[in-house]
C-alpha cells in the first residue's frame, strides 16, 4: 500500500523537476500525478459528443511514486511517512517527528 494519498502536499525528490512541489491529484499503482508538475503536450482531436475542442493541450503526465516525497510543513522538507495505531485508529505520521500527517481535501 503507497504512503502517498490523494492530496498530499509533496515535493519531487529526482528527475527534471527535482525541488518543486504540488499536490496529488490522483495515485494508480506505482505512479502519482501531481499539480502543475511533469507537464505535456498532447495532440487532442475535436468530440462532438464530449464537447472537446481540438487542438495542442497541455496536462499533467504521471511521475514514479519512488520519485516523490510527502512534504512536512514544519520542517519545511521531505519527510517518510508512516503508520501509528492509537484507540484502534491508524493514522499516518511523520517519521522524523511523529507528528500525524494532515490531508488538505
Amino acid at each position: 500500500m503507497a504512503k502517498i494519498r490523494k492530496g498530499d502536499q509533496v515535493i519531487v525528490i529526482a528527475g527534471k523537476e527535482k525541488g518543486k512541489q504540488g499536490t496529488v491529484l490522483s495515485v494508480s499503482n506505482d505512479r502519482v500525478k501531481v499539480e502543475g508538475l511533469n507537464l505535456v503536450t498532447k495532440h487532442q482531436k475535436p468530440n462532438k459528443v464530449t464537447g472537446a475542442e481540438g487542438g495542442i493541450v497541455t496536462q499533467e503526465a504521471t511521475l514514479h511514486i519512488s520519485n516523490v516525497a510527502v512534504f512536512n510543513a514544519t520542517t519545511q522538507k521531505a519527510d517518510r511517512v508512516g503508520y501509528q495505531v492509537a484507540e484502534g485508529v491508524k493514522t499516518r505520521v511523520y517519521k522524523s517527528n511523529g507528528e500525524s500527517v494532515a490531508v488538505a481535501k
